[in-house]
């Protein structure tokens, strides 16, 4: 039986996770790093709540088995560009370090469909950069899921990614082929393929894109 450790676990796709894991006979415990109480109450779950800019206070919590990252954010949110890239790079490299530093055996990330470090687009670059980083760490399996538009009901409203949503799946019937990886994806698909991949003892770093994520999580 494993340990689980999550960051993003209150959002909408590490919400649905920490569900998974904690139902999971494969897991004895599960843990958290969060910035303020989460509220959720359970005999497997162990909860640290945590300041993100003081890495020195949790570089010893971070032990366990298979680490899940699904922490993100967007730009307008965040604020600005740096602001997004701590949450999206910064953090997730920090925890990455720890993890390998602790023997943490595996690593999973949610990125983004098209990432790539040589993006022009900002967002893209940055999710590949992080990407590129975890691609040379030295884990036993580093698995990156680039899912494309998601949908499922997040706790914040987010006018344009509702709008992309509501077009795409109404002309989600014409994404055939290669195109097929371009459909919306549900977040709780996501989640189940991310469990799912964990579970599968791979090694090496291995992509999938939202085609394969749709396929797995199904």
């Amino acid at each position: 039986m494993k340990t689980a450790l999550i960051i993003g676990s209150t959002g909408l796709i590490g919400s649905q996770l920490l569900n998974l894991l904690l139902e999971s006979p494969n897991y004895a415990k599960v843990i958290t790093f969060v910035k303020r109480d989460s509220g959720i109450i359970h005999p497997k779950l162990t909860q640290h709540i945590i300041d993100f800019d003081k890495p020195e206070t949790y570089k010893g919590l971070v032990l366990g088995d298979d680490f899940f990252c699904t922490i993100g954010t967007t730009i307008k949110k965040a604020g600005s560009q740096k602001a997004f890239r701590k949450v999206d790079f910064e953090n997730p490299r920090q925890f990455a370090a720890f993890a390998l530093l602790n023997k943490v055996k595996q690593f999973l990330i949610i990125s983004s469909l098209a990432a790539d470090a040589n993006s022009g687009n900002f967002y893209l670059k940055t999710k590949g950069e992080i990407e590129d980083f975890l691609k040379d760490c030295n884990f036993e399996s580093v698995s990156v899921l680039q899912p494309s538009l998601l949908l499922g009901n997040r706790t914040e409203f987010r006018l344009g990614e509702k709008a992309g949503a509501f077009f795409m799946k109404t002309l989600s019937f014409l994404f055939l082929g290669n195109l097929e990886k371009y459909k919306p994806i549900e977040s709780k698909t996501v989640a189940k393929a991310l469990f799912k991949i964990a579970q599968a003892n791979n090694t090496g770093f291995k992509i999938y894109e939202s085609d394969a994520i749709q396929e797995i999580g199904n």
